[in-house]
């Protein structure tokens, strides 16, 4: 099996003994002669009826500073479960599952897309309305461009594997957030909420709202534009929005499932050290360690307060 740091790090999560955590892998890709693993995390209470937060990264390989995000986060979480008693009963009535790596090959090759060339938030049957962005917003040409959007007969074993996950481990909760950690887009960080499809408003707008005036409320000095990915540009073939509609038409307002997106301003950081642009992981990242460290702790807060929200949901909803 090949080895590189992020894979290195979920298997130190996978030896973590603790009755609160259960991983395995949920499927496996395969790169040149190496198979890697698609590796999914669950903490906390085994009925999943409970209110659950889903943490998801490394869609887009080239972007391994959310997939860094999504482990820091874990292994923090995981280092406090040994001796923090309110986290421990914090999570006996409440949730986390997550994917930190859903594209290995992207990740291990340094590329947006998977080992075939698909950009797996462009892979699910959903078709945008009205104008979208040429190319960007997805397109059937080649893979040799990026944001293909591959067979329109079958999904990517990637894709497949994030919508039978969110299936399994959060449509059956009363309340789920999750949260698909990106960056490489404009100077701000921004949290999405959907439609990516569609700049009409989404069946539960209302819900997004609410959480946008809690956040603003409860964390009033915080950096994120809070808006509709729409309002950006729009996409064919994403996976929270056709996950999002799947468990909207099962449940109506019985139950709440609202997909989130974090996109990190990856341009200030090129703007600050524009030599960046001459390395194939400089547009997305942040390469100087200090910036890195920030990085890790400006988002941690806000990954922790996703959660908390997530099992405090009835006493701000």
């Amino acid at each position: 099996m090949a080895s590189f740091e992020e894979l290195q790090r979920l298997q130190k999560i996978y030896n973590y003994k603790n009755p609160l955590v259960r991983v395995q892998n949920l499927a496996t890709v395969q790169v040149k002669e190496h198979q890697l693993p698609i590796v999914g995390i669950t903490i906390g209470t085994e009925d999943r009826t409970k209110p659950t937060f889903g943490l998801f990264a490394g869609v887009h390989g080239l972007e391994k500073i959310g997939t860094h995000v999504a482990l820091h986060f874990i292994e923090v979480l995981l280092e406090q479960l040994e001796w923090d008693k309110e986290l421990q009963d914090r999570f006996k009535k409440s949730r986390l599952v997550a994917i930190p790596m859903i594209n290995p090959a992207g990740v291990f090759l340094n590329r947006r897309s998977n080992a075939n060339g698909v950009d797996i938030m462009r892979n699910a049957p959903v078709e945008a309305v009205g104008d979208s962005p040429f190319l960007l917003s997805g397109h059937r040409y080649s893979n040799w461009l990026p944001w293909f959007r591959g067979d329109s007969s079958q999904m990517e074993i990637e894709t497949q594997t994030i919508i039978q996950f969110v299936k399994n481990e959060m449509f059956q909760s009363e309340f789920g957030f999750s949260l698909d950690v990106h960056s490489g887009f404009g100077v701000k960080d921004r949290l999405w909420y959907p439609y990516a499809k569609s700049s009409e408003p989404f069946p539960l707008i209302k819900e997004a709202l609410k959480f946008k005036a809690h956040i603003d409320k409860s964390f009033p000095h915080h950096v994120y534009a809070i808006e509709p990915q729409a309002l950006s540009y729009t996409t064919h073939g994403d996976v929270w929005d056709y996950l999002f509609d799947m468990h909207y038409e099962q449940n109506k307002n019985e139950k709440i499932y609202l997909p989130w997106c974090l996109e990190m301003g990856s341009w200030i950081w090129v703007k600050k050290n524009p030599m960046q642009l001459f390395s194939a992981l400089g547009p997305f990242n942040p390469i100087q360690p200090h910036r890195y460290k920030r990085i890790m702790r400006r988002h941690f807060v806000l990954l922790d307060f996703f959660m908390r929200s997530t099992l405090n949901y009835k006493n701000w909803n």
